[in-house]
């Protein structure tokens, strides 16, 4: 008879996730994702003035911020087939790389590295050892034996004082941890550095946004940011000069210290590139627009179906109709009520909550079940690092290629693009991608830089609301995936507004034919070691980075219990 794991919540995730498995014979059989609050954003923009929209829709999340802004804004303009100025595309092109580029530097060392990392261990270090390891992978000034001993010793003051203060609580002696004690003690040195680097992307966030997190910026017809060489108010070239030398601080650290990390990782745990694979259809979307029409991306993206990359059809830009048609949500494992059958396009989606309980074959989640063409699909940076290799995208060629020969090198047996498909896969996929995006972030800076130079300094172009019906969608390529907006506004006002988000997408819960979704799909066959501390779940579901606050919105107040693990 399977037992049943129930981890309720998930930490070190934003928002209330909880995940059951059934494990027999040591590994899970069956899994099931629930989303734990009910978002109900949707509601409150009913009746609103579309142009309030962006700054409602992240406060939906204090994380995933200005990604549902971006794409808020990019949805009105898309319903009224606005251009936006070439400065204002390059400005929230910097505000959504730098956060992207934050957003996957923190969810690495911050909030996934310690399923891998064994912070007691690396008290067994040499830290001698460490920094020679360190300087012989890479050219980070960090690495050094004065920054080794000093982690070490910091190592000690916390045991000493009895307690790991930030690093209390992990799953440490668990036998599925393997790193040597030097490397634990280099990824711990890591670890406390990248608190402080990954503060140079918010700042750029900030100086840009007038804010973080939720930025004050934006505006339907472009941003609110004024360009002037001779006012101290605005975006002036001293300003452009403070982000430079940010993003040549985050180029150093993303290429020398993460990528190298993720490798590692990746080759002291080879057995995990064949767990966690789930579910091959993967969808991203283009991105960083460089006209004022939003024809023309940076970043490529499409669908691509089990996982073959000869079968990738793109996504060429706002209101592609490829992408629009293949969107619908099902609720039938889900937490609402619909007057309509089957699954929504979300231009007629309907968000009733109607609670029935936790059921198995029943609804269990307050996550509705997205699909594309009817097929269930995987976003994030796998899917993107996946699309722009069957794109063709050099930059993403040439990191993944990079990531794959250093993992090679270290675990002395080659490793493929096959291994992509798999839980150390995301994490090898996150870090190419944000190596493609930070060097994305010096370009940007420099294409400002020189519109502004020929004396371009517009940021924005008014809005007109026609009388009756318009729809627009809007869509972005979040740290975590494909999100998309979609609005319907008449007279000026908004009638019907869904947001699909990456964490709908693989967090849900099984779709109206009764397929798991990717966090379900990919914890089948997941080996167990010990129920009571089930460390290979967190893995795998931490290697997507759910943001659950953005799928739901509603918290439940007749239960205050922190975390429960419990095997039945």
């Amino acid at each position: 008879m399977a037992n049943r794991i129930t981890i309720d919540p998930i930490t070190r995730i934003e928002g209330h996730l909880r995940i059951d498995v059934d494990v027999d014979g040591g590994k899970v059989r069956k899994a099931w994702s629930s989303g734990q609050m009910w978002r109900g954003v949707e509601l409150i923009l009913l009746g609103r003035d579309p142009r309030d929209a962006w700054a409602i829709t992240q406060r939906i999340c204090g994380v995933c911020t200005t990604v549902h802004a971006i794409t808020s804004v990019r949805a009105v303009e898309n319903a009224l087939k606005m251009e936006v100025p070439l400065n204002a595309q390059y400005i929230r092109n910097l505000v959504i790389l730098a956060h992207s580029v934050h957003d996957q530097i923190v969810h690495f060392y911050h909030l996934s590295a310690l399923d891998w990392v064994d912070v007691t261990s690396a008290l067994k270090a040499d830290p001698d050892k460490a920094a020679a390891l360190g300087e012989s992978l890479s050219s980070w000034h960090l690495n050094s034996k004065h920054e080794m001993r000093r982690v070490h010793e910091r190592l000690k003051g916390f045991v000493n004082g009895g307690q790991l203060g930030i690093f209390t609580n992990g799953y440490w002696g668990h036998p599925a941890m393997k790193l040597p004690p030097e490397v634990n003690l280099l990824a711990v040195a890591h670890y406390l550095q990248a608190l402080e680097v990954q503060r140079r992307a918010n700042k750029i966030v900030s100086l840009l946004g007038g804010k973080t997190p939720h930025i004050q910026n934006v505006a339907v017809g472009g941003v609110a940011n004024p360009i002037a060489t001779d006012s101290q108010a605005v975006l002036t070239v001293e300003r452009l000069m403070a982000l430079k030398g940010w993003i040549d601080e985050l180029q150093d650290f993303v290429k020398n210290v993460y990528l190298v990390d993720v490798a590692a990782v990746g080759a002291f745990y080879p057995e995990w590139t064949k767990i966690g694979r789930g579910v091959t259809n993967y969808l991203a979307v283009p991105d960083l627009p460089q006209d004022t029409k939003g024809t023309q991306f940076l970043l490529p993206g499409g669908f691509i179906e089990g996982g073959d990359l000869k079968a990738f059809k793109p996504i060429k830009e706002f209101g592609d109709a490829y992408f629009m048609k293949g969107v619908e949500e099902s609720v039938k494992h889900s937490w609402y009520q619909q007057d309509r059958k089957g699954p929504l396009h979300p231009y007629q989606g309907e968000t009733k909550p109607h609670y029935t309980d936790f059921k198995d074959d029943g609804a269990y989640s307050w996550l509705k079940s997205p699909t594309f063409y009817g097929k269930v699909a995987q976003v994030g940076p796998l899917a993107r690092v996946l699309t722009m290799l069957a794109a063709g995208h050099e930059p993403t060629k040439k990191y993944a290629t990079q990531t794959l020969e250093t993992v090679s090198a270290l675990a002395k047996t080659p490793v493929g693009l096959d291994a992509m498909h798999s839980t150390i896969g995301r994490h090898a996929a996150r870090a190419i991608s944000c190596a493609v995006q930070v060097d994305l972030l010096a370009e940007q800076w420099t294409a400002l830089v020189n519109n502004i130079a020929k004396g371009d300094v517009k940021t924005f172009n008014p809005p007109v609301f026609p009388k009756g019906e318009v729809m627009g969608v809007g869509f972005h390529e979040a740290p975590r995936g494909a999100l998309s907006h979609w609005v319907v506004i008449d007279d000026g006002k908004i009638r019907n507004y869904q947001c699909v988000v990456p964490s709908t997408w693989n967090a849900c819960p099984r779709n109206d034919k009764d397929e798991a979704g990717p966090y379900e799909a990919s914890l089948v066959d997941t080996p167990i070691a010990n129920a009571e501390q089930p460390l290979e779940v967190l893995r795998t579901v931490h290697s997507f980075d759910p943001c659950i606050a953005c799928a739901i919105h509603l918290t439940d107040l007749e239960h205050d219990t922190a975390i429960s693990v419990k095997a039945v």
